[in-house]
């Protein structure tokens, strides 16, 4: 179990930010309004997918794990202040599924990094 669950939530960690890619690569209708809201369209939308897929590919890989989780904490915790400040909880009325997101995506990286802290030379 105790190399399962971290294994599982690096998976699930990666899953989340990767699933998400289409909708900045492809310039989806939602991603362009919340990247426009926030100042950021279209080269945070496009910088920020390219970000959140270099975290999800070292996520994955058990010896990079940890770097890809300070990186996701630093793009999800980027996420939740923009909802907090600019976007609100709830955008285009999708009943907050964005903000809850990023913020279990946010907890996992940190339980990832967690798990991972021994492997970290300045921790």
């Amino acid at each position: 179990m105790k190399k399962k669950l971290p294994l599982l939530l690096r998976i699930l960690v990666a899953i989340i930010l990767i699933q998400t890619l289409r909708f900045k690569f492809t310039a989806h209708p939602d991603s362009v309004y919340i990247f426009t809201k926030v100042g950021l369209e279209p080269y945070g939308r496009i910088g920020t997918g390219i970000t959140e897929l270099i975290a999800g590919i070292l996520l994955l890989i058990p010896k990079t794990a940890w770097v890809g989780a300070m990186l996701t904490l630093g793009i999800i915790g980027g996420a939740i202040m923009m909802h907090i400040t600019k976007l609100g909880l709830e955008v285009n009325n999708d009943g907050g599924v964005l903000f809850i997101t990023a913020v279990i995506t946010f907890l996992l990286s940190a339980v990832i990094l967690w798990t991972k802290r021994k492997e970290v030379k300045f921790f």
